[in-house]
């Protein structure tokens, strides 16, 4: 099964937002390591505008 391209794109344009990494350090995880990752910051960010 293949992962969207475009939701990896989405990913890596959240994290690299949020957390500044690099395009490279970021698809260098493994796939469920980035959505962990993903669901940090969406709660970070959740937390923050309470």
């Amino acid at each position: 099964m293949t992962y969207p391209a475009d939701r990896i794109e989405e990913e890596t344009a959240y994290l690299a937002f949020h957390f500044h990494w690099g395009m490279d350090d970021i698809l260098d995880l493994e796939h469920a390591d980035r959505r962990g990752y993903v669901a940090r910051a969406a709660s970070l960010v959740e937390r923050s505008q309470t």
